[in-house]
């Protein structure tokens, strides 16, 4: 185990350490979670171009659903294995970059890795009968997004990783709730059975 933890200290240093001056504004508005508005707005639309108004309602209620799962399961795990962020812990920080606006008190594992995950595997599930690209444009906006974890200094390559790992699993499980909610209430069957 602190085998593991060095490694992750290591490579968090070599990945935080690319960075310099000029780019730190860029990758603290990436981070903000306010920045991806305009994609979300884009996303949505696609979503109604492709399934309609009632579709991307039930869409948007399970993003909302994906979002506070990963949020709340990730404080979870930072309250229990209350492992300190990079920006506070001595031994680390001398050596690295720390750009963010403020640093909060436990990191493992990181719930902007674990929503950004999700919702790749989710929307991507979703929209890929529709855009064939999406999974490589979502999987690009979910990877810029946790390395602008690492780059302001607040969660290690670990805690990104095992946020990924249950983005995955949860954007999945929610992938399969909708569609067995479209298959109960969207299909046709289902239209037979409300005028029956």
């Amino acid at each position: 185990m602190e085998q593991l933890v060095e490694l992750d200290q290591e490579i968090f240093l070599f990945l935080n350490k690319l960075g310099n001056p000029s780019w730190d504004d860029f990758w603290n508005f990436i981070t903000n979670k306010f920045a991806s508005i305009p994609f979300y707005a884009l996303l949505v639309f696609f979503l109604y171009r492709a399934l309609g108004w009632k579709k991307t309602l039930l869409s948007l209620v399970l993003i909302a659903a994906v979002i506070t799962c990963t949020d709340q399961l990730s404080n979870v795990f930072k309250h229990f294995f209350q492992r300190p962020r990079p920006c506070r812990q001595e031994g680390v920080m001398e050596y690295a970059r720390f750009v963010a606006v403020r640093c909060g008190r436990y990191g493992y594992f990181s719930a902007h890795a674990a929503s950004s995950a999700a919702l790749v595997v989710f929307l991507g599930l979703i929209l890929k009968d529709y855009w064939k690209h999406i999974f490589a444009v979502l999987i690009v906006w979910g990877l810029l997004v946790s390395y602008s974890r690492i780059y302001i200094g607040v969660h290690y390559p670990g805690d990104i990783l095992t946020g990924w790992i249950f983005g995955i699993v949860i954007g999945f499980l929610f992938y399969r709730l909708f569609r067995l909610l479209l298959k109960k209430y969207f299909s046709p069957s289902a239209a037979k059975g409300k005028t029956a």
